[in-house]
């Protein structure tokens, strides 16, 4: 006798893919950090359609979720070393961007911290910004990114700057609906583009609430991301060998080959590492440490996940994911000696990552899916 088998559950139409035409489009696809992260997730709402970017790296990539999918580049793309040295071709694309025109889609759902929204879409497409940031280096941080450059070109930046500023405004105004990742950003968006935007967190992958327990921890301290200045690992590094606790510094960037030869204390360099072993660490670390000034942030939310308390600096998107005395610390100054005070304080209790984890919920994948789901539903005339 043949066995009876349970018909499949019905779809959750919260989540199901928009049945409309699309296109993916992201400002340059050479790394898989949070931007991208984000990008895959829009991809479950945006099934099959093709992406648009201005340089394309699939080495850099790894194993990606979306490798299948017809890739768009720019022009910049035949230039030599375009895919290692793609930061240097920002003077040229606010022209490579305007160049791509997309196809006649009825919705381009744009994943942005640079120029992606200034592609040309067709007449009859609704344009979704998914704004992770506007261009720090251009707004915010233009004279320290100004003073990063090579001395013969340090004069030229400032019109260079106003040239990309007001590239990066007037494509902001042909966009119909602006998402911002954190209240943080869409303050930035309002100052800078004058535009409004909702606001929906980015989806962070939960572990399973079973596999969150009480464990003893080790002795060490965690940092982890892409490291620019501006994310300030050297405090880090200086107020973990204040405390005389080993740090455990994951990822790359200009910071690790600036620090990495002269970092007092105990500091092991693992460069980039792939899920589970960055998974790993956060589960065994005593703390991690989250000195910049970032805009949103998904590396605490990722640790609070796995029940690491997380002491960040209280300004920006640290301040809507951490919870003073329940996932961590906001820590008032950016110095070694507020970050010390504040370790000694976390290190010195005892922490619940239960509670952690439940609070991470609200960070989850699903949330991020039904909250954009809706969104782009109502800017396309669908609010279904």
């Amino acid at each position: 006798m043949m066995r009876r088998t349970e018909p499949p559950p019905p779809p959750d139409e919260e989540l199901a893919p928009l049945p409309c035409s699309a296109v993916l489009t992201h400002h340059w696809l050479v790394r898989r950090r949070g931007g991208e992260r984000v990008l895959e997730a829009l991809g479950e709402l945006v099934r099959d359609g093709p992406i648009f970017t201005l340089v394309h790296d699939p080495a850099g990539l790894g194993d990606w979720p979306l490798a299948r999918r017809p890739v768009h580049t720019s022009w910049l793309q035949r230039l030599p070393g375009a895919r290692r040295h793609y930061p240097k071709l920002l003077p040229l694309m606010p022209v490579a961007a305007r160049r791509l025109r997309l196809p006649p889609v009825d919705l381009v759902v744009c994943s942005d911290a640079a120029l992606a929204k200034a592609m040309t879409p067709d007449a009859r497409s609704r344009v979704v910004c998914y704004c992770h940031s506007p261009m720090r280096y251009v707004w915010d941080l233009a004279d320290e990114y100004g003073r990063t450059l090579p001395a013969p070109l340090r004069p030229l930046w400032p019109a260079v700057c106003a040239r990309l500023r007001a590239a990066d405004r007037a494509a902001a105004q042909r966009v119909d609906v602006f998402v911002a990742n954190s209240r943080h950003v869409a303050e930035r968006v309002r100052r800078h583009y004058g535009r409004d935007a909702r606001v929906v967190h980015p989806p962070v992958d939960l572990p399973d609430a079973r596999g969150v327990r009480p464990r003893r921890r080790e002795d060490f301290l965690l940092c982890v991301g892409y490291h620019v200045p501006y994310k300030r690992l050297d405090l880090a590094v200086a107020a973990a060998a204040a405390l005389r606790r080993p740090l455990v510094v994951i990822g790359e960037g200009p910071d690790v080959a600036r620090l990495r030869a002269g970092a007092p204390g105990d500091v092991t360099w693992l460069g980039w590492q792939p899920d589970e072993t960055i998974l790993n660490c956060y589960r065994r670390a005593a703390a991690l440490l989250f000195p910049g000034e970032e805009d949103f942030g998904l590396v605490p939310v990722e640790a609070m996940a796995q029940g690491c308390p997380v002491v960040a600096y209280g300004v920006g998107g640290a301040t809507e994911t951490v919870v003073p005395d329940v996932t961590g610390a906001l820590v008032p100054a950016q110095t070694v000696d507020a970050f010390v005070s504040a370790l000694q304080s976390v290190l010195a209790r005892d922490w619940n990552p239960a509670v952690m984890r439940e609070h991470a919920e609200a960070f989850g994948r699903r949330r991020f899916l039904r909250d954009m789901r809706g969104l782009l539903a109502q800017a396309l005339g669908r609010a279904d």
